[in-house]
């Protein structure tokens, strides 16, 4: 059974700093390409970041130059440090992998449950 399991969310000030891990198993993920989704109360679930096997990482404009993804192909395991985080970034955050390129969530073939990350100001 193919999963990913994300860790890492909870609530931080305005400011602050989290990680995330999301761990796969079941597979390897090493030529697929990887990354972060979220999805905020109301709002559709939106491409935070993602980063494929031999391209660079790629991210929205929201979080550029605050958020950093990396991977651990390794340990099947992809990671998204973030920093100065906004209220606005509140929302639920989704590892997702696909094996094409665009990242887009309509092509993932897998994706994580989900893990909340609550910023307050």
């Amino acid at each position: 059974q193919v999963q990913l399991v994300e860790s890492g969310g909870g609530l931080v000030q305005a400011g602050g700093s989290l990680r995330l891990s999301c761990a796969g198993s079941g597979r390897t993920f090493s030529n697929y390409g990887m990354g972060w989704f979220r999805q905020a109360p109301g709002k559709e679930r939106e491409f935070v970041a993602s980063i494929l096997w031999v391209n660079g990482p790629v991210y929205a404009d929201s979080v550029k130059g605050r958020f950093t993804i990396s991977r651990d192909n390794a340990k099947n395991t992809v990671y998204l440090q973030m920093t100065s985080l906004k209220s606005e970034d509140t929302a639920v955050y989704y590892c997702a992998a696909s094996p094409t390129w665009p990242f887009e969530a309509s092509k993932v073939a897998y994706w994580g449950q989900g893990t909340q990350v609550t910023v307050s100001s």
